[in-house]
């Protein structure tokens, strides 16, 4: 269970940031067949963010895998200044996660796999609370969720029909 906590930048700008290494084993007629599952994040810190996991024999390789998933599933994240546009608690199996805004000077209040999901995505301001599970992949699952739900005061004026000021 090594954790990466620095921000990597590769040559496409997109940092990326190990989450979780887990170790499955699973047991075949010839003993146990042991392998390594990672949880990568990616992001470029302008809004944009994905998720992905991968699983080999051995660790870097599953990461590898994990890295190139997480570039083909990346969402655009609504930013209001530097924060969430408004509160939403994600869910993904027993994982809820509690995304707050938060006034500029704030900083990222988060737990260890939300907190990695927030930078990435070039919030700079968020309070945020895991409940539920502390399984990494469903906190992870849970925070995209919250992510993907959250629109933004055009989009709402949009869905709505009015200018963004009478919302406003």
């Amino acid at each position: 269970m090594a954790r990466d906590n620095q921000p990597r930048q590769g040559q496409d700008e997109l940092m990326d940031r190990v989450i979780h290494i887990g170790r499955v084993a699973k047991t075949v007629k010839g003993g146990r067949n042991i392998r390594f599952s990672a949880v990568v994040v990616v992001g470029d810190g302008h809004g944009k963010v994905g998720k992905g996991t991968g699983k080999s024999i051995e660790i870097p390789e599953a990461i590898r895998k994990a890295k190139e998933e997480a570039k083909r599933n990346m969402i655009e994240v609504p930013i209001d200044g530097t924060t969430v546009p408004h509160s939403y608690v994600g869910r993904f199996g027993a994982g809820e996660v509690l995304i707050m805004p938060a006034k500029p000077g704030t900083g990222v209040i988060a737990g260890g796999p939300v907190r990695a999901v927030m930078e990435l995505a070039g919030i700079k301001d968020v309070r945020t609370k895991s409940l539920g599970t502390n399984n990494p992949n469903n906190v992870v699952n849970a925070t995209f969720e919250g992510l993907k739900a959250m629109k933004s005061v055009d989009e709402v004026a949009k869905i709505r029909g009015k200018n963004p000021e009478e919302i406003l």
